[in-house]
């Protein structure tokens, strides 16, 4: 994925005054440094480890600590921070389990290209290798899901150590960095030195592509017969939106954006064919497979949107552009491989593509949105009504959108909720939509809700969950009320694992193994989640029938001086259509409203 951030971080400077470098502790110096580098919220629960740094925090007039009930929540809470503001993250933890409890977020992180440093107390530096009390190896845990994990035993090496952690993170492909610190580094005292030197040797991210292969993806465009630009979370990471717009239009192709791309292109706009892969519409799904060429723009070719890798898009020359070379060929032999930014590379290739037309013609596609147009009139996303008298989850979610509007933010947890945000909801900007795609993290959506919500003040932030997730992180909601942050949470109950058990409806027979989470308590709700809201101090809503979602979301909406939580009990045999199962071509869409009329309903 990619970033529009500089690879050489401009580091502001300190305060004139004194002509000798002050003398700080350790955990004054992580303070000082996190204040220089702009950092003014962090997420974190302080433990004997990381002590002497929260000591500090309290002489820091410049940054809000705000105190979070698990580490997981914490991290989850600064991945949102930094999806809905592009800023830098930034979550602390002490040693043993505390750092261990971030390893979730931190792997989330990974995933998903988030920039945000995690900073981790360490036992003191005589102690380590002697399995002292709460030393866990998290610089060796996380290496595989870090781009740089760091241990710092040196007082002197703070400074210019998170420095490089912050650049690092923001940087190229944006990441989590770690930041292990022993303690006695946190209490032994040297001169402050700002800015520090930061010497990064070997990283060097890319951001302008190389100008034959532009020219040779123009050429490309301009000879396809069936383009199709795939569009994956890099565009929004490296704030490219505005300039994908500007290419759409001058190609005139279609545009598909990932479950992470959801928002980078306007969903009202008329080239968007909506979200390709697994439970992506059918014109998206179409579009890939059967296009001539793909032109991929900070997407990865996961899994979820390729189906069988073998059978996908069979005819398709490949455009792969990403600023990560790790990611180019990895998945899909690309024909055209460009390193570069999105942001950058986009507006080269619109360029290189005006050139080209003007020369040989701009490319004939009429017969290509003629046979798109008429699979969107075909298979229209839709849903079936339920049959038990319970609510329909695709209805309350589509509510939720039509009442807010594109301007607020849209957070998930991981499920059939997941989906249904990312197919009823109109998207309509980057960052408003948040999830957790590559780890599939369940209990990510209130955290990370909280977190977009200290970025973003002024949004409405909803936080759209199942009662499988929600269970997970909801303690966070005590961290919510406290601090002030009025995030709505829609619980969509099934009272089940409602992903995991329409897998075992299709695929496993309908044997409901450990999928029921309300198991013989039939006529008691176990939790009852309007108690457990007003619990935490957060106004509890039940909504059981149609006519009462309206009233409730509203409600919410007019609610700003706690957290809500609207339980929506929803029918537990709801479906995720469309669907393409695991392993099969993506071709399978072309018959697969045999397993589902809703394909073709309105």
């Amino acid at each position: 994925m990619s970033s529009d951030a500089t690879p050489h971080t401009v580091l502001p400077s300190a305060t004139p005054g004194k002509a000798s470098p002050e003398q700080l502790t350790g955990s004054q110096s992580v303070v000082r440094t996190l204040e220089l580098l702009g950092v003014t919220d962090v997420f974190g629960l302080p433990g004997g480890a990381i002590l002497p740094i929260y000591d500090a925090i309290v002489d820091s007039s410049k940054i809000r600590h705000i105190l979070v009930r698990h580490e997981q929540g914490g991290g989850h809470a600064a991945e949102g921070y930094a999806a809905a503001s592009n800023k830098v993250g930034v979550a602390m933890a002490t040693s043993g389990p505390g750092a261990t409890n971030l390893v979730t977020a931190i792997m989330d992180a990974h995933m998903d290209s988030v920039p945000v440093v995690f900073i981790t107390g360490q036992v003191f530096s005589t102690l380590m290798g002697t399995d002292a009390f709460q030393e866990a190896d998290i610089v060796g845990i996380t290496m595989p899901i870090t781009k740089h994990s760091f241990l710092v035993k040196r007082v002197e090496d703070i400074p210019a150590t998170i420095a490089a952690a912050y650049h690092i993170a923001g940087t190229g492909r944006p990441g989590p960095v770690l930041v292990d610190i022993t303690k006695d580094a946190q209490q032994n005292t040297a001169p402050f030195v700002w800015p520090p030197k930061v010497d990064l040797p070997g990283y060097r991210p890319i951001t302008k592509a190389h100008g034959k292969q532009i020219v040779a993806a123009a050429q490309l465009l301009v000879e396809s017969k069936k383009p199709v630009l795939y569009v994956g979370g890099g565009v929004i990471r490296s704030r490219a939106s505005q300039e994908l717009l500007e290419l759409a239009e001058t190609i005139g192709a279609p545009v598909v954006t990932t479950l992470m791309a959801r928002g980078a292109f306007p969903d009202s706009h008329q080239q968007h064919l909506g979200m390709p892969g697994m439970h992506g519409t059918v014109p998206a799904v179409l579009a890939l497979q059967e296009s001539d060429l793909i032109v991929s723009l900070g997407a990865r070719f996961d899994d979820r949107v390729t189906g069988n890798t073998s059978l996908f898009a069979p005819n398709a020359k490949i455009v792969h552009v990403d600023v990560d070379p790790a990611e180019i060929s990895k998945i899909r032999v690309a024909d055209v491989p460009i390193v570069g930014d999105a942001k950058d590379v986009i507006v080269d290739l619109t360029a290189a593509f005006q050139d080209a037309s003007a020369s040989a013609g701009a490319p004939d596609i009429v017969e290509w949105w003629t046979y798109l147009n008429g699979l969107r009139e075909e298979f229209p996303l839709g849903y079936s009504e339920t049959s038990d008298g319970l609510l329909a989850p695709q209805f309350v979610i589509k509510r939720i959108g039509e009442l807010t509007g594109p301007e607020a933010i849209y957070t998930a947890g991981v499920g059939q909720h997941q989906m249904w945000a990312a197919q009823f909801i109109k998207y309509e900007r980057p960052n408003s939509w948040l999830n957790s795609g590559g780890a599939g993290t369940m209990g990510y959506s209130v955290p990370a809700a909280m977190g977009a919500k200290v970025a973003q003040p002024d949004r409405t932030v909803w936080s759209i969950d199942g009662d499988g997730c929600f269970q997970m992180t909801n303690q966070e909601l005590a961290t919510a009320t406290l601090n002030n942050i009025p995030i709505k949470v829609a619980i969509i109950n099934n009272s089940s694992l409602g992903m995991v058990r329409q897998w075992q409806t299709l695929f496993y027979d309908g044997r409901y193994s450990n999928t029921d989470l309300n198991t013989g308590h039939d006529t008691v709700r176990v939790p009852d989640f309007v108690k457990l809201a007003e619990a935490y101090g957060a106004l509890g809503i039940r909504v059981t029938k149609e006519e009462e979602v309206d009233a409730a979301i509203t409600l919410a909406l007019e609610t700003n001086d706690r957290p809500v939580v609207i339980d929506f009990v929803v029918s537990a045999d709801a479906m995720v259509w469309p669907m393409v199962p695991q392993g099969v071509s993506n071709s399978y869409v072309q018959y697969a409203r045999d397993h589902s009329p809703a394909f073709g309903e309105e």
